[in-house]
């Protein structure tokens, strides 16, 4: 089921939550169990991201380069379907520009709507780690909204061979990222917001945002993408606090601000059992205020790791 319909369904505020994949090596053990804490609050359908891969250049002794992966979180596709085959619920694998070719996007579209996933997230991505801004692949997408036009044109039934005749489409619903504090790379929130109209335009079909810890930031976004014609539902993102050092690294990695007052709680924890627990204080009033504000959705960001977003949906679902 695509994730509009559920919504267009629900007679409350739905539950849904973002996992990571694994890193290679690992197996679906570790992930399955931390998924099993979370399922009985039914969440209508789970996130699964991508990582672009890390790699390093070695010098050899003849001055030639050599291309090294470092790290690297594959199996996206494969997941979702085991997620899917697994918990009986809807996965939206996240689709993104960087390190993918178009003919790799509609091969891992292809799969996607072989296996019956009828959602699919659509990112830019970020640049790897030693790049100094976002480079694509050749022949791969510069930007969201291309890859957003390639997912649209394959629900129409035209696919990158445009000699072959195909009896069908694709029918996917597609999400994209919005940002309440503003993408880093915008210069300024006004602008962005006309990128993301753009997604909305070319057919994108809903907002998940980026985390945020101050409501009235995420109330300011939707009421300025209703005033700019951004009518679709935006979902609001959510991560309790999980450590002391979460104070300093989440803002440095997602570009958003900690309110004082969390900030100053979370710096004057004994621990991060503590620190967690401010956490996920913070995030069940959050997750209060935005219900009763009547978001569709409440979206939380796992990292991997179950157990705060947990307590946090004791007190809610």
């Amino acid at each position: 089921m695509k994730i509009t319909e559920h919504i267009q369904n629900a007679t409350s505020t739905l539950f849904s939550f973002e996992i990571l994949p694994p890193l290679k090596g690992e197996n679906m053990k570790a992930l399955f169990s931390n998924i099993d804490p979370l399922m009985e609050f039914k969440p209508p359908f789970i996130d699964v991201t991508y990582h672009r891969e890390e790699y390093v250049y070695k010098t050899h002794e003849n001055g030639l380069l050599e291309k090294r992966t470092t790290r690297k979180r594959p199996g996206t596709v494969g997941i979702c379907a085991a997620i899917q085959n697994h918990y009986k619920v809807d996965t939206v694998p996240h689709l993104i520009c960087g390190g993918f070719t178009k003919e790799e996007t509609e091969n891992a579209l292809i799969d996607l709507h072989f296996l019956g996933i009828d959602n699919v997230l659509a990112l830019r991505g970020d640049c790897v780690k030693s790049e100094q801004r976002f480079i694509p692949e050749a022949d791969g997408h510069h930007y969201a909204s291309e890859l957003i036009g390639q997912i649209v044109e394959m629900n129409n039934g035209s696919y990158l061979d445009k000699e072959q005749v195909y009896n069908s489409g694709t029918d996917f619903c597609i999400g994209v990222a919005g940002y309440p504090e503003k993408h880093f790379e915008a210069p300024n929130l006004k602008s962005d917001l006309r990128w993301l109209k753009k997604k909305i335009e070319m057919g994108a079909d809903y907002i998940v945002t980026q985390m945020f810890f101050d409501n009235r930031k995420y109330f300011d976004f939707v009421n300025l993408c209703r005033s700019e014609g951004i009518n679709v539902p935006i979902i609001p993102g959510l991560k309790p606090f999980t450590t002391k050092t979460q104070l300093n690294v989440l803002p440095s990695l997602f570009h958003i601000e900690i309110p004082y007052d969390l900030a100053d709680a979370v710096e004057n924890c004994r621990d991060n059992k503590a620190a967690a627990q401010i956490g996920v204080e913070w995030a069940i009033q959050q997750s209060k205020e935005l219900i009763a504000f009547g978001v569709p959705c409440l979206h939380y960001y796992s990292m991997g790791k179950s157990e705060t977003v947990r307590k946090v949906a004791e007190q809610l679902f």
